[in-house]
């Protein structure tokens, strides 16, 4: 494939490389916005901060890692090609084999060439005069583009609680969002890990099998189902591929747009037998569709009580120390109302001789020391610590660029009591700024690659539309986007999800405003609406000829 040559101009006595599309971020949004761009004969490039593709699959590389979408799903679908030449060897596809993939797909659409790897993006600011984003970096370099594309992910900014002395450990400490490339061996060392969200129900039943002595230092207690991971089935596999184009369409017209069986009635609408069946049934299957069982699990309580207490029982049936069991039952959120996570053994790791479980509710911890952690009246001997603490979610990759919009604004300050977007793709202030899968879109509450690729793609439709009209420039109305903000609210709160204290609200990060930020009202619906939007002329967006600051000065003359 032939690149298109990317200009040079100079910006305040600096060479700008001169593009038309600045897309900041490697991952499957990157690297599909990157593809698109090109096919609309566009010049384009992605600063990406790490060496290679793959996003969050590059960095989160802890033992166990894996996706808890089906492997089948969790997949580009814009290339039949590429769809049928993959091939998957497990049911849910492990961080090493979605890399692999994520460079598989780099290498065959020829994406490369036009990456810019080891370059964190440090400051974007809108020039006015210009219409056009001016984007630096930490190498020195900076590039000047009509749009740019924040591709920088939900879940791609590591959080590292404030721990007093953990600075001053002797051991080595570990990040599951940042692990090391290298080979790690925890064999016959006193690990301790802290977290037991998502990453730390992957990472223990694996850190454990290898520790002389694994502490989990737990805080709340999560929901988890277990995965039935298992290699590929050829005829499953033959089967998507036999019919692909027409399964991906029935999984877009799902809420999560994945394909699976859901529930449509009440739990409260079929005899407790048979309800308990249908929870067995699922639980037997394994996977995150067992809060699909059900048409109201997350929105009518006494519903979602008998999910969770289906699940508590077995926490209980499977956890032997009475006391541990139910240490590890959660009691104080509703099932789904926070990440379900999906997991391999987990339950069954604290029956373990090794592993030794920490309540950090009743013992918290009050300092590290070099030699270990001090927790309550104990203190726990460690060689290493690791930590499952998540991430600033959503709003965490993008706080950490200063970007300037129009007359100064800064997306941190506008942010500063939460983040407000249209449709999650624009926030007003900052013209020709698009976000993939933003706060205020369905994005985590998704099969994420379906989320991207329809966000994508209305993104490269936006564009060519702006190419048609000859526009300069296109902005969320402050007004429209107040009223999304609001329906944000509004359908959240019609949910128990907002009963949990959960990062969808933030509140994992101290300081962070409490705001819901995903939207809850399904992946078909939403799309719906930005399909609407835009075939009525983009509607609540503001699309000027000239540039912003001309046509201020037309106004006040």
């Amino acid at each position: 494939m032939q690149h298109t040559d990317v200009l040079d101009g100079r910006v305040d006595g600096e060479v700008a490389r001169s593009c038309d599309v600045v897309i900041v971020g490697a991952g499957f949004a990157g690297m599909y916005m990157l593809y698109l761009a090109r096919n609309m004969g566009l010049t384009a490039v992605v600063i990406e901060s790490a060496s290679g593709v793959g996003g969050t699959w590059f960095w989160n590389r802890y033992p166990g890692a894996r996706c808890d979408v089906e492997s089948m799903q969790y997949s580009y679908s814009f290339s039949e090609e590429l769809q049928q030449e993959w091939h998957w060897t497990e049911r849910y596809a492990s961080q090493p084999e979605i890399l692999a993939y994520a460079n598989y797909v780099a290498k065959k659409f020829d994406l490369l060439p036009d990456i810019k790897f080891n370059t964190r993006v440090t400051r974007a600011a809108f020039q006015e005069e210009e219409s056009r984003w001016l984007v630096s970096t930490d190498q020195g370099t900076q590039y000047q583009a009509k749009w740019c594309v924040m591709a920088t992910g939900c879940l791609s900014a590591a959080q590292t609680p404030k721990i007093p002395g953990l600075d001053t450990f002797d051991g080595r400490i570990y990040h599951t969002g940042n692990w090391p490339h290298e080979a790690v061996s925890l064999s016959g060392k006193k690990v301790g890990v802290l977290g037991t969200g998502s990453s730390g129900i992957q990472v223990i039943p694996e850190l454990a099998a290898q520790a002389k002595h694994l502490y989990v230092f737990q805080r709340t207690p999560n929901f988890s189902i277990p995965a039935r991971n298992k290699p590929m089935d050829a005829e499953y596999e033959n089967s998507w591929k036999r019919s692909y184009s027409e399964r991906r369409e029935k999984a877009r017209s799902m809420p999560a747009g994945i394909l699976c069986d859901l529930g449509d009635k009440s739990a409260l609408a079929v005899p407790a037998e048979e309800r308990v069946q249908e929870y067995q049934r699922r639980w037997a299957a394994g996977g995150t569709g067992f809060t699909a069982a059900f048409a109201d699990l997350l929105k009518n309580a006494e519903s979602n009580r008998t999910a969770a207490e289906f699940v508590r029982e077995r926490i209980r049936e499977v956890v032997k120390d009475p006391s541990v069991a139910e240490l590890l039952t959660p009691v104080d959120h509703p099932i789904g109302a926070k990440r379900i996570c999906a997991d391999t053994r987990y339950f069954e790791t604290f029956n373990r001789e090794n592993v030794t479980l920490v309540d950090l509710r009743t013992n918290p911890i009050s300092e590290v020391t070099p030699e270990g952690v001090a927790a309550g009246s104990d203190f726990y001997e460690l060689d290493c610590l690791v930590l499952a603490t998540g991430f600033d979610a959503m709003t965490g990759a993008l706080s950490k660029i200063d970007i300037v919009g129009r007359q100064g604004l800064t997306l941190k300050e506008k942010w500063r009591d939460g983040p407000n977007t249209f449709l999650g793709l624009m926030s007003a202030g900052f013209p020709n700024l698009f976000i993939v899968t933003g706060p205020g879109s369905p994005s985590v509450l998704t099969n994420v690659i379906v989320a991207i690729e329809d966000n994508v793609q209305w993104i490269a439709r936006c564009i060519a539309h702006l190419i048609e009209v000859d526009g300069r420039y296109i902005e969320a109305t402050q007004s429209a986007e107040e009223q999304w903000m609001e329906q944000v609210r509004k359908v959240a709160e019609g949910t128990l999800y907002t009963q949990a204290k959960s990062w969808y609200l933030g509140v994992n990060i101290p300081g962070k405003p409490a705001v819901f930020m995903p939207y809850v009202g399904g992946l078909p619906t939403y799309q719906q609406i930005c399909d609407e939007v835009a075939v009525d002329g983009y509607r609540g967006f503001s699309i000027g000829t000239q540039s912003p600051c001309v046509e201020r000065r037309q106004v006040n003359a």
